[in-house]
Protein backbone atom coordinates (compact mmCIF):
# COMPACT_ATOMS: atom_id res chain seq x y z
CA UNK A 1 0.00 0.00 0.00
CA UNK A 2 1.29 3.47 -0.88
CA UNK A 3 2.11 5.64 2.14
CA UNK A 4 0.59 8.95 1.04
CA UNK A 5 2.28 11.21 3.65
CA UNK A 6 5.69 9.72 2.84
CA UNK A 7 5.01 10.09 -0.88
CA UNK A 8 4.10 13.74 -0.38
CA UNK A 9 7.23 14.27 1.72
CA UNK A 10 9.37 12.69 -0.99
CA UNK A 11 7.84 14.89 -3.66
CA UNK A 12 8.45 17.99 -1.57
CA UNK A 13 12.04 16.92 -0.99
CA UNK A 14 12.57 16.55 -4.74
CA UNK A 15 11.02 19.95 -5.31
CA UNK A 16 13.36 21.47 -2.75
CA UNK A 17 16.39 19.85 -4.33
CA UNK A 18 15.33 21.11 -7.74
CA UNK A 19 14.89 24.66 -6.51
CA UNK A 20 18.03 26.75 -6.73
CA UNK A 21 16.30 30.11 -6.27
CA UNK A 22 14.50 29.31 -3.00
CA UNK A 23 15.49 27.89 0.34
CA UNK A 24 13.75 24.67 1.38
CA UNK A 25 11.73 26.50 4.01
CA UNK A 26 10.49 29.02 1.43
CA UNK A 27 9.45 26.15 -0.83
CA UNK A 28 7.59 24.60 2.09
CA UNK A 29 5.84 27.86 2.97
CA UNK A 30 4.80 28.32 -0.66
CA UNK A 31 2.68 25.19 -0.25
CA UNK A 32 0.88 26.47 2.86
CA UNK A 33 -2.74 27.60 2.41
CA UNK A 34 -3.18 31.36 2.39
CA UNK A 35 -6.78 31.18 3.58
CA UNK A 36 -7.98 30.83 7.14
CA UNK A 37 -5.87 33.53 8.79
CA UNK A 38 -4.77 37.14 8.52
CA UNK A 39 -1.35 38.52 9.45
CA UNK A 40 -0.43 41.63 11.40
CA UNK A 41 3.25 41.90 10.53
CA UNK A 42 6.25 43.62 12.10
CA UNK A 43 4.65 44.77 15.32
CA UNK A 44 7.34 46.26 17.54
CA UNK A 45 7.77 45.01 21.09
CA UNK A 46 10.98 46.99 21.55
CA UNK A 47 13.09 49.65 19.88
CA UNK A 48 15.69 47.41 18.20
CA UNK A 49 15.39 46.08 14.63
CA UNK A 50 14.88 42.43 15.60
CA UNK A 51 12.38 43.24 18.35
CA UNK A 52 9.38 42.73 16.09
CA UNK A 53 6.68 40.08 15.93
CA UNK A 54 4.02 38.82 13.55
CA UNK A 55 0.52 38.05 14.79
CA UNK A 56 -1.62 35.51 12.95
CA UNK A 57 -5.35 35.74 13.56
CA UNK A 58 -7.72 32.90 12.62
CA UNK A 59 -10.59 34.04 10.43
CA UNK A 60 -13.34 33.52 12.96
CA UNK A 61 -15.52 35.87 14.97
CA UNK A 62 -13.76 37.66 17.83
CA UNK A 63 -15.75 39.41 20.52
CA UNK A 64 -14.90 40.93 23.87
CA UNK A 65 -16.81 38.07 25.47
CA UNK A 66 -15.07 35.41 23.41
CA UNK A 67 -11.37 36.28 22.98
CA UNK A 68 -9.02 33.80 21.36
CA UNK A 69 -6.47 31.62 23.12
CA UNK A 70 -2.93 32.60 22.16
CA UNK A 71 0.24 30.69 21.30
CA UNK A 72 3.60 32.46 21.38
CA UNK A 73 5.95 30.46 19.15
CA UNK A 74 9.73 30.67 19.56
CA UNK A 75 11.62 29.22 16.60
CA UNK A 76 14.99 27.52 16.76
CA UNK A 77 18.23 28.27 14.93
CA UNK A 78 21.11 27.30 17.21
CA UNK A 79 20.83 30.64 19.03
CA UNK A 80 22.46 32.37 16.06
CA UNK A 81 19.85 32.50 13.28
CA UNK A 82 16.15 32.45 12.43
CA UNK A 83 13.45 34.67 10.97
CA UNK A 84 9.83 34.85 12.05
CA UNK A 85 8.56 34.85 8.46
CA UNK A 86 9.99 31.36 7.94
CA UNK A 87 7.48 29.88 10.37
CA UNK A 88 4.30 30.65 8.48
CA UNK A 89 3.72 26.90 8.31
CA UNK A 90 3.68 26.63 12.10
CA UNK A 91 1.33 29.60 12.44
CA UNK A 92 -1.07 28.08 9.90
CA UNK A 93 -1.10 24.81 11.85
CA UNK A 94 -2.15 26.45 15.10
CA UNK A 95 -4.57 28.97 13.57
CA UNK A 96 -6.33 26.01 11.94
CA UNK A 97 -7.07 24.86 15.50
CA UNK A 98 -8.49 28.20 16.57
CA UNK A 99 -5.43 29.78 18.19
CA UNK A 100 -4.06 33.26 17.64
CA UNK A 101 -0.33 32.86 17.01
CA UNK A 102 2.46 35.30 17.84
CA UNK A 103 5.92 34.71 16.37
CA UNK A 104 8.59 37.10 17.61
CA UNK A 105 12.02 37.64 16.21
CA UNK A 106 14.68 37.91 18.87
CA UNK A 107 18.32 38.92 18.93
CA UNK A 108 20.81 36.11 18.43
CA UNK A 109 24.55 35.52 18.61
CA UNK A 110 26.85 37.37 17.96
CA UNK A 111 24.67 40.38 18.80
CA UNK A 112 23.90 38.86 22.19
CA UNK A 113 25.22 36.02 24.31
CA UNK A 114 23.73 34.22 27.28
CA UNK A 115 22.24 35.49 29.56
CA UNK A 116 21.40 38.48 27.33
CA UNK A 117 19.79 35.94 24.97
CA UNK A 118 16.92 35.80 27.44
CA UNK A 119 16.10 39.51 27.27
CA UNK A 120 14.04 39.49 24.08
CA UNK A 121 11.92 36.44 24.95
CA UNK A 122 11.15 38.14 28.27
CA UNK A 123 10.26 41.41 26.55
CA UNK A 124 8.12 39.65 23.95
CA UNK A 125 6.27 37.72 26.66
CA UNK A 126 5.56 40.95 28.55
CA UNK A 127 4.30 42.69 25.40
CA UNK A 128 1.95 39.83 24.57
CA UNK A 129 0.59 39.67 28.12
CA UNK A 130 -0.01 43.43 28.12
CA UNK A 131 -1.26 44.05 24.58
CA UNK A 132 -2.70 40.89 23.04
CA UNK A 133 -6.25 41.78 24.12
CA UNK A 134 -6.05 44.71 21.70
CA UNK A 135 -5.97 42.15 18.88
CA UNK A 136 -8.74 39.95 20.27
CA UNK A 137 -6.49 37.57 22.18
CA UNK A 138 -7.19 36.30 25.67
CA UNK A 139 -4.49 37.53 28.05
CA UNK A 140 -5.51 34.80 30.50
CA UNK A 141 -4.98 32.02 27.95
CA UNK A 142 -1.46 32.53 26.61
CA UNK A 143 0.68 29.46 25.98
CA UNK A 144 4.24 29.13 24.75
CA UNK A 145 5.57 26.67 22.18
CA UNK A 146 9.17 26.48 20.99
CA UNK A 147 11.44 24.28 18.90
CA UNK A 148 15.13 23.52 19.53
CA UNK A 149 16.89 26.72 20.71
CA UNK A 150 13.45 28.31 21.02
CA UNK A 151 12.41 25.46 23.33
CA UNK A 152 15.50 26.11 25.44
CA UNK A 153 14.54 29.77 25.84
CA UNK A 154 10.92 29.18 26.78
CA UNK A 155 11.71 26.32 29.17
CA UNK A 156 14.15 28.65 30.92
CA UNK A 157 11.24 31.07 31.34
CA UNK A 158 9.07 28.28 32.71
CA UNK A 159 11.62 27.00 35.22
CA UNK A 160 13.46 30.11 36.39
CA UNK A 161 11.05 32.73 37.72
CA UNK A 162 13.79 35.35 37.93
CA UNK A 163 13.54 36.10 34.21
CA UNK A 164 9.87 37.02 34.06
CA UNK A 165 10.13 38.72 37.44
CA UNK A 166 12.25 41.34 35.67
CA UNK A 167 9.03 42.50 33.96
CA UNK A 168 6.76 41.89 36.96
CA UNK A 169 5.43 38.56 35.71
CA UNK A 170 5.68 35.00 36.97
CA UNK A 171 5.92 31.81 34.89
CA UNK A 172 2.32 31.11 35.92
CA UNK A 173 1.24 34.21 34.00
CA UNK A 174 1.21 31.81 31.04
CA UNK A 175 -1.03 28.77 31.02
CA UNK A 176 1.31 26.13 29.61
CA UNK A 177 4.64 25.57 27.90
CA UNK A 178 5.62 23.13 25.12
CA UNK A 179 9.23 22.32 24.21
CA UNK A 180 9.89 20.51 20.93
CA UNK A 181 13.28 18.80 20.61
CA UNK A 182 14.85 21.19 23.08
CA UNK A 183 18.37 21.26 24.55
CA UNK A 184 17.94 21.30 28.31
CA UNK A 185 21.02 19.48 29.63
CA UNK A 186 23.85 19.88 27.13
CA UNK A 187 27.05 20.26 29.12
CA UNK A 188 29.93 19.92 28.57
CA UNK A 189 30.07 22.28 25.63
CA UNK A 190 32.31 21.03 22.86
CA UNK A 191 32.10 23.56 20.04
CA UNK A 192 33.92 26.88 20.12
CA UNK A 193 30.78 28.67 19.01
CA UNK A 194 28.70 27.30 21.90
CA UNK A 195 31.44 28.24 24.35
CA UNK A 196 31.33 31.77 22.99
CA UNK A 197 27.55 31.91 23.32
CA UNK A 198 27.32 30.47 26.83
CA UNK A 199 30.44 31.89 28.40
CA UNK A 200 33.09 30.64 30.81
CA UNK A 201 33.06 27.08 32.13
CA UNK A 202 32.32 28.17 35.70
CA UNK A 203 29.02 29.87 34.73
CA UNK A 204 27.81 27.64 31.89
CA UNK A 205 25.61 25.67 34.29
CA UNK A 206 23.33 28.69 34.59
CA UNK A 207 22.33 28.26 30.93
CA UNK A 208 21.02 24.74 31.49
CA UNK A 209 17.27 24.44 32.19
CA UNK A 210 17.88 21.24 34.17
CA UNK A 211 19.70 23.30 36.83
CA UNK A 212 16.66 25.53 37.41
CA UNK A 213 14.14 22.85 38.37
CA UNK A 214 12.21 23.85 41.49
CA UNK A 215 9.07 21.72 41.36
CA UNK A 216 6.62 24.62 41.10
CA UNK A 217 6.71 25.08 37.34
CA UNK A 218 3.58 25.60 35.20
CA UNK A 219 2.32 22.70 33.05
CA UNK A 220 5.10 21.64 30.68
CA UNK A 221 5.05 19.26 27.72
CA UNK A 222 8.35 17.97 26.34
CA UNK A 223 8.05 16.41 22.90
CA UNK A 224 10.97 14.43 21.53
CA UNK A 225 11.89 12.61 18.34
CA UNK A 226 13.78 9.43 19.16
CA UNK A 227 15.81 9.70 15.93
CA UNK A 228 17.06 13.17 16.79
CA UNK A 229 20.80 13.23 16.17
CA UNK A 230 21.13 17.00 16.66
CA UNK A 231 19.74 17.44 20.17
CA UNK A 232 20.01 14.08 21.89
CA UNK A 233 16.74 12.78 23.37
CA UNK A 234 18.47 12.44 26.75
CA UNK A 235 17.97 16.20 27.10
CA UNK A 236 14.24 15.62 27.32
CA UNK A 237 14.39 12.52 29.48
CA UNK A 238 16.90 13.99 31.95
CA UNK A 239 14.86 17.15 32.41
CA UNK A 240 11.61 15.26 32.84
CA UNK A 241 13.22 13.01 35.45
CA UNK A 242 14.54 16.04 37.35
CA UNK A 243 11.13 17.76 37.33
CA UNK A 244 9.34 14.61 38.49
CA UNK A 245 11.87 14.19 41.30
CA UNK A 246 10.79 17.64 42.54
CA UNK A 247 7.10 16.78 42.04
CA UNK A 248 6.73 19.32 39.23
CA UNK A 249 4.32 19.21 36.32
CA UNK A 250 5.71 17.59 33.18
CA UNK A 251 4.52 15.32 30.40
CA UNK A 252 6.66 13.65 27.75
CA UNK A 253 5.48 12.54 24.34
CA UNK A 254 7.80 10.50 22.12
CA UNK A 255 7.84 10.22 18.33
CA UNK A 256 9.86 7.09 17.49
CA UNK A 257 10.51 7.91 13.83
CA UNK A 258 11.07 11.68 14.03
CA UNK A 259 14.39 13.45 13.77
CA UNK A 260 15.24 16.97 14.90
CA UNK A 261 13.76 18.88 11.97
CA UNK A 262 10.69 16.64 11.91
CA UNK A 263 9.78 17.96 15.34
CA UNK A 264 8.77 21.25 13.76
CA UNK A 265 8.44 20.46 10.04
CA UNK A 266 5.68 17.93 10.73
CA UNK A 267 3.46 20.84 11.75
CA UNK A 268 3.39 21.92 8.09
CA UNK A 269 0.25 20.87 6.27
CA UNK A 270 2.04 19.10 3.38
CA UNK A 271 4.09 17.05 5.87
CA UNK A 272 1.51 16.71 8.63
CA UNK A 273 0.33 13.20 7.80
CA UNK A 274 -2.09 12.10 10.50
CA UNK A 275 -1.33 15.27 12.52
CA UNK A 276 0.12 13.32 15.44
CA UNK A 277 2.54 16.10 16.41
CA UNK A 278 0.00 18.90 16.06
CA UNK A 279 -2.68 16.91 17.86
CA UNK A 280 -0.38 16.05 20.77
CA UNK A 281 0.45 19.73 21.28
CA UNK A 282 -3.13 20.94 20.98
CA UNK A 283 -4.45 18.20 23.26
CA UNK A 284 -1.99 19.27 25.96
CA UNK A 285 -2.78 22.96 25.53
CA UNK A 286 -6.52 22.38 25.63
CA UNK A 287 -6.15 20.39 28.85
CA UNK A 288 -4.10 23.11 30.51
CA UNK A 289 -5.30 26.49 29.30
CA UNK A 290 -7.17 28.59 31.83
CA UNK A 291 -10.81 28.14 30.86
Amino acid sequence: MINIPNLISSCIALLMLASTACSPIKVLNSLIPSQGYTIKADIAYGALPRQKMDIYLPKMPITANNPMPVIVFFYGGSWDSGEKEDYLFAAEAFTSKGYMVVIPNYRVYPDVKFPELMQDPVSAAKWVKTHIAEYGGDANQIMMVGHSAGAHLLVMLALNPDYLAQVSLSPNAFSAYVGLAGPYDFLPLKSTRLKEIFGPDKTQWTSQPIHHVRGDNPPLLLAVGLKDGTVWPRNTFNLAQAIRAQHGQVEVVEFPHYGHVDMVAKLAKPLRGNSELLNAIVQFLEANRNL
